[in-house]
């Protein structure tokens, strides 16, 4: 079982994000992904900084895939898509179905990122004949519901032919739109946001008039109001996926890092009590409020 880090889906300043990938070079995590998957105006760092960080970190040992956007609604985005995909260094995380014709058009491998609609087995037996190596599960999808693909995949002998991987601590990613909620929260459009997202490094809570966060708010991107944490499901993770993903919102990834790792090494079943802002999301198949 390997740990994957997630693309900071949040906007940080350049600096902050250089700091965090030095420490992030020695933590005990084996895939780091990089790059902007939220919104192109995000642009603290361009390609050629996260490629100069990418390296640093397959120095010292980490595997490094690039990460494209979720949303490509213009001929800029695309564009900017083309060049992540034609980087020439690091496999592709397609969160797009542009990002996957391109891959596909130049005999590129890819990973399938959780933003994807893929549902089914007969939608993992395309992606695999067009070059994926490895599927993130998509965050609504339950236990049960995963149970049910790798029945049918195993059925149509597919399952052991690329990897799994499932997104188990972190905000949620539950929508993309078009227009930019953290522009509009202060009063400006999408077009003159001046990058108002930047103010809100972890994303800015939404709450319902009972004052219960419901969501999080994070520029295009709306996210679960409680923060997804799986840690207490290792053991059914372990016979479903090959590598669990972490998603930074903070600094305290490191310890998240640690906190997995030390149950993956361990024997001890125990349940440890979630924090009053974490919950299980999808995973139980629960209703969302729960």
């Amino acid at each position: 079982m390997k740990l994957s880090l997630s693309p900071i889906l949040y906007c940080w300043e350049k600096t902050r994000v250089y700091n965090f990938y030095d420490a992030i070079k020695t933590s005990d995590v084996d895939i780091v992904y990089l790059g902007e998957m939220v919104c192109a105006k995000r642009q603290e760092l361009l390609l050629n900084d996260w490629l100069e960080i990418g390296k640093e970190l397959q120095n010292h040992g980490k595997e490094v895939v690039l990460t494209s956007l979720a949303l490509v609604d213009s001929p800029s985005k695309l564009l900017d898509v083309k060049k992540v995909v034609n980087n020439g260094e690091f496999t592709i995380e397609a969160n797009d179905f542009s990002a996957i014709n391109l891959c596909v058009e130049n005999q590129l491998p890819f990973v399938a990122g959780h933003a994807l609609n893929i549902y089914n087995a007969e939608a993992l037996a395309v992606m695999l004949r067009n070059g994926m190596q490895r599927w993130c599960f998509p965050v609504e999808l339950s236990q049960a519901w995963l149970h049910d693909i790798q029945k049918a995949c195993e059925v149509q002998g597919i399952w052991q032919k690329f990897e799994k991987e499932i997104l188990a601590y972190g905000y949620l990613p539950l929508s993309y739109s078009a227009r930019c909620f953290t522009a509009r929260n202060v009063g400006r459009d999408k077009a003159d946001c001046e990058i108002a997202c930047l103010k809100d490094p972890s994303g800015k809570a939404v709450l319902t008039q009972d004052n219960q966060r419901i969501f999080t708010m994070n520029g295009i991107q709306m996210q679960s109001g409680l923060c997804y944490n799986l840690v207490n499901e290792y053991p059914s993770l372990s016979t479903l996926v090959d590598m669990i993903r972490l998603s930074p919102w903070d600094e305290n990834i490191l310890t998240i890092i640690e906190q997995y790792r030390a149950r993956m090494l361990s024997e001890n079943t125990h349940m440890q009590p979630l924090a009053s802002h974490e919950c299980s999301g999808f995973w139980t198949g629960e209703a969302g409020m729960q």
